[in-house]
């Protein structure tokens, strides 16, 4: 019987899994279940958008997890009984002591009626790629980048890509005969981070030319039309689209004592433990509240830490040597500008103050480091 059982090999998992390696004894086994074990980098999906990393470069099998003695069983979940302590998987069950729940947010494109047939996905490695072929050959008219609707992974890829649109336009000579527009279903940037974050990140688009419009969910799109139909009916002509799609909870958890009402895993925002024993949830699976009653964003940077405080609890649980570990919300993004340069936003999201979240550039300086950043961390946890 494996004693740890991670469920998801993103990042959160990943991370979970290796930590929970190196603390452990031996005799302990720790599985990751991840359905394809060929996995991507997210946080650097934007890079293959924009031409400066190709595909190949961002992928990791996770199969070569198993020479650090972290056993991979390939395997798609589908559901989870916690009364017998067993994970279902299409490969056969899987029992465990401990379970630590990172199975992500899923992307539902078809939530929107028509996204699916128009837009590139940019929220996928392959959706990605066709955007920069897309943008490559694009001469001019109307780019426009649309939020399906809320929540959704990293809140600042979309304003991202709008930029990084805009950049690959003007190094192509061709952005005076394009309009670039973004749309989002937020009442303004990143609103979890406080006003003066989101009336910064709204200057770097108006700097850019780039027509922004706040509160606008995506109804649905028409492609014969190549209309953006908004839920208030409004319909918006495009030409090229790029879409960030709907994202849903993942579907093994449902009808379990482990989620909340929206469908999202109820846990501590400091142990992230659930209300089932030995049944731990991180990353973006996890519903989180904040003090200024928004939800903790879905990003990475969060999955990172909550997994880290799991799995030293988890270690300190089983062998009675370090400590328990709380997490304090505190996150950091990267946001790219184009041009060369990135901005830079942190601070501790569990903070009542509006203003405990800075950013900070753009500059050159913030965008090596975040390229540094992204070798590091492929090279560290795969």
């Amino acid at each position: 019987m494996a004693d740890v059982v991670v469920l998801g090999g993103g990042l959160g998992g990943v991370v979970a899994a290796n930590r929970l390696r190196k603390l452990l004894p031996s005799e302990r086994r720790v599985r990751i279940v991840e359905r394809d074990p060929v996995v991507a980098f997210p946080p650097a999906f934007l890079r293959v958008l924009d031409g400066r990393r190709e595909p190949r470069a961002i992928t990791r099998d996770l199969r070569r997890l198993q020479r650090r003695d972290i056993d991979v069983t390939a395997a798609t979940v589908t559901e989870l009984d916690t009364d017998a302590g067993v994970v279902r998987t299409d490969a056969g069950d899987v029992s465990y002591d401990q379970l630590v729940v990172a199975l992500g947010a899923s992307l539902a494109p078809e939530a929107v009626p028509g996204f699916a047939e128009a837009a590139h996905n940019v929220y996928t490695l392959g959706g990605a790629a066709t955007a920069r072929d897309a943008l490559r050959d694009f001469d001019g008219g109307t780019v426009a980048i649309a939020v399906a609707s809320m929540p959704y992974k990293c809140p600042a890829a979309p304003y991202e890509a709008a930029m990084l649109a805009d950049a690959v336009l003007r190094k192509r000579g061709v952005r005076d005969r394009c309009v670039v527009r973004l749309s989002a279903p937020e009442p303004a940037p990143l609103p979890v981070a406080g006003p003066l974050v989101g009336e910064s990140v709204e200057a770097m688009l108006r700097e850019r030319d780039i027509e922004y419009r706040p509160v606008s969910p995506l109804g649905s799109v028409d492609a014969a039309a190549s209309e953006l139909v908004f839920a208030d009916g409004e319909r918006v002509a495009y030409d090229l689209l790029l879409g960030v799609p709907a994202h849903v909870p993942p579907a093994p958890l449902q009808g379990t004592l482990l989620v909340n009402e929206a469908g999202w895993m109820a846990v501590d925002a400091a142990t992230l433990e659930t209300g089932v024993a030995n049944v731990f949830g991180i990353g973006d699976a996890a519903g989180i509240m904040l003090p200024n009653g928004m939800p903790l964003p879905k990003a990475g940077v969060f999955a990172h830490g909550e997994a880290e405080a799991v799995a030293h609890t988890i270690a300190h649980r089983i062998t009675g040597r370090g400590s328990e570990r709380r997490f304090d919300g505190h996150g950091s993004c990267f946001v790219e500008t184009g041009g060369g340069r990135a901005a830079y936003a942190a601070g501790e999201f569990y903070a009542e103050d509006a203003g405990a979240v800075s950013l900070r550039g753009p500059s050159r300086w913030w965008l090596w480091y975040k390229s540094l950043f992204e070798r590091h961390w492929l090279w560290r946890w795969y």
